[in-house]
């Protein structure tokens, strides 16, 4: 009992002496402290995890620090978000998410942080456009072949997503709804499950991130119909926008981004902005980039909060007008 008694009371010092460290001590002291852990909130081989090991393994070898990734799955992301929203905020813990940061406030009726108070933006690291596939043993050639079908009998589609509230969900959403379609959603743990169903020709459609795709758009195993980003993929020039393809108001933005916890002190944000940006500009990870379909985009973290904050108002508005489901 003693022990234990000394234990929390070393503890909870422990934890004064932080709270009373000057910011510019610990910021002075990072990264050379302890590795950093990066936790992605999906699983091994997403968009998201592939992005985050490429980025920060560069940022690691930059500064000189030990970079050690988790995925913490489950829950839409939300599990391994909590974990970084509730982590000490030292610098030593960085979430790598998706756009599907800003879908959960409206498709969770709770969350156990708030993504805008407890999570700070830095960078947004990469824009991976989503491509809508479909087996090609279908015969659709275009987004309307697929919606001409759809409307002819209603109901009569289903399409995947890699969870509910995804950004690949959210991306479906937005297609039916400019295009008038009645389609059933199929929610999976990931991207490799769902162009799984779709191979097997158990699936009609997926929103699918395009370094999952693209192999097998290459093949000739599925048929790439459009693409929901705002212009064209530099990996497919050919396939237009969802836009161009004749639905308004159907666009996505997929992005994956890198958040420390929001008490996390100035100097440690802006010095890990610069780093990232470092990092996604070499001709290492532009390569690499380059190979994933996915393109850099560099802002401030202010500019990074701010578009947070308005994704947050606007897929809300989308995820009601699509009537999905709240957990």
């Amino acid at each position: 009992m003693r022990l234990a008694a000394l234990s929390r009371r070393c503890a909870l010092i422990a934890a004064a002496a932080f709270m009373l460290a000057p910011a510019g001590a610990i910021a002075e002291d990072w990264p050379k402290a302890k590795p950093i852990k990066v936790i992605v909130p999906f699983g091994v081989g997403s968009a998201t995890d592939i992005i985050a090991r490429v980025v920060m393994d560069e940022v690691g070898r930059q500064i000189g620090a030990t970079v050690v990734t988790e995925n913490r799955v489950g829950a839409s992301g939300t599990i391994g978000a909590n974990a970084v929203a509730k982590a000490d905020p030292d610098g030593y813990t960085v979430l790598v998410h998706s756009s599907s940061h800003t879908v959960t406030p409206s498709t969770f009726s709770s969350l156990p942080y708030d993504p805008e108070k407890d999570l700070a933006g830095v960078l947004p690291l990469a824009n991976i456009p989503i491509v809508v596939v479909a087996n090609s043993k279908r015969g659709y050639k275009t987004l309307s072949d697929l919606v001409k079908a759809g409307l002819a009998k209603p109901g009569s589609l289903n399409f995947a997503s890699a969870g509910a509230g995804s950004a690949t969900h959210l991306a479906a959403e937005r297609v039916k709804l400019s295009a008038k379609l009645e389609a059933a959603h199929v929610a999976f743990k990931g991207s490799s499950e769902a162009l799984t169903e779709i191979l097997a020709d158990r699936i009609d459609y997926y929103c699918s991130p395009i370094d999952a795709a693209i192999e097998l758009i290459k093949d000739g195993r599925v048929t790439a119909l459009a693409v929901s980003s705002a212009k064209r993929a530099t990996s497919l020039p050919d396939v237009p926008t969802t836009v161009e393809a004749g639905y308004p108001d159907s666009g996505y933005a997929f992005w994956i981004g890198a958040f420390l916890p929001r008490q996390t002190p100035d100097a440690i944000r802006t010095r890990l902005h610069a780093e990232l940006v470092k990092a996604i500009g070499s001709p290492a990870i532009a390569k690499k980039f380059a190979d994933l379909g996915a393109e850099p985009l560099t802002i401030s973290p202010q500019e990074f909060d701010a578009m947070i904050k308005s994704e947050i108002a606007s897929n809300a508005v989308v995820v009601k007008a699509a009537g999905v489901k709240v957990n």
